[in-house]
């Protein structure tokens, strides 16, 4: 033991220890600031346009409705618009002077492939968010995804993590004590 102690006060063993200590919280740090990089798509989606359509959220994620995520749309579900645009089909209008994302999209439905979005919000295995709640609660997508008619690829609004998730329940919950005990017990997102 006390050889290991006087290992311990060695100033080349410190500096080694403190190299892997501070290794092992710069690569948690980097972690953590993957998450929050949106990922690229498979397509440059244009949310600005879609809601400037009045196309409503849920159209394109209906799963916010019933379950944990909202959805991502399959490429049967763009067509299903896109391929009534008439515009698109005159003969004068071959595929090749088509913007280039609905190009690509034509393209996904001619080899019937799937659209392998990626998800932009993540939580961690160990946090389980269920859109269902915040919907019946009367948010509107905009509370966490931010305004979509000024975006096109979606991109994260904030970072995503337990302080945020607190912070909008004690404030929505201010005059409801019964409601905060529920909504501020760890096991509402960890269970």
């Amino acid at each position: 033991m006390q050889k290991l102690f006087a290992l311990l006060k060695r100033q080349e063993t410190q500096i080694i220890l403190l190299i892997g200590f501070l290794s092992v919280i710069s690569g948690g740090a980097w972690g953590v600031y993957q998450t929050q990089i949106p990922p690229e798509q498979p397509l440059q989606f244009p949310h600005n346009i879609h809601v400037g359509l009045q196309i409503q959220c849920l159209y394109c994620h209906p799963g916010a409705q019933r379950q944990a995520s909202a959805g991502l749309p399959t490429q049967q579900k763009c067509w299903a618009c896109h391929g009534q645009l008439k515009k698109y089909f005159q003969p004068a209008v071959p595929v090749e002077q088509w913007p280039p994302e609905l190009q690509k999209l034509a393209a996904f439905v001619k080899n019937n492939e799937p659209i392998n979005w990626v998800p932009v919000y993540q939580v961690p295995d160990f946090v389980h968010f269920n859109h269902r709640p915040h919907i019946a609660a009367s948010l509107n997508c905009e509370t966490c995804h931010g305004d979509m008619s000024k975006k096109t690829v979606a991109t994260l609004e904030q970072t995503v993590n337990m302080g945020w998730c607190i912070n909008c329940h004690q404030a929505k919950t201010i005059d409801d004590p019964e409601k905060r005990i529920k909504l501020l017990d760890c096991g509402t997102c960890h269970y």
